[in-house]
């Protein structure tokens, strides 16, 4: 499977963004479809997850009730809508996959397949 990360720019905080995974490639529904990201000098980080059946999702703690993952096994794509952005969640946002039929994993080293990246950055 084969990921492109697109939807990121340059926002001031409290604005909204809408991140796009453009999936390709054979999906399956066991399937997890994540997003991460990576500041600065940080390790990688896990923001959200969705199975690709579409019947479980989780977020991380930092972001849950202002981030919403989603996708749309009909356009192939897997979304991050991000509300009430904050200065510290600028970052490179990734797309994965996760395409072993295991337990969801909230791990970046479970996730085998990513896209390039798109870059955040929140101005306060």
């Amino acid at each position: 499977v084969q990921l492109q990360a697109s939807g990121g720019g340059l926002v001031q905080a409290g604005d909204s963004l809408r991140l796009s995974c453009e999936v390709s490639g054979d999906t399956f529904s066991w399937y997890y479809m994540a997003w991460f990201r990576q500041a600065p000098g940080k390790e990688r980080e896990f923001v959200a997850v969705i199975r690709w059946s579409g019947d479980r999702t989780e977020h991380a703690d930092s972001v849950k009730g202002r981030f919403t993952i989603s996708r749309n096994s009909t356009k192939n794509t897997v979304s991050l809508q991000m509300n009430s952005l904050k200065p510290e969640d600028t970052a490179v946002y990734y797309c994965a996959a996760d395409r072993t039929f295991g337990p969801l994993s909230t791990s970046y080293r479970n996730y085998d397949s990513w896209g390039q990246g798109t870059l955040v950055t929140v101005s306060s």
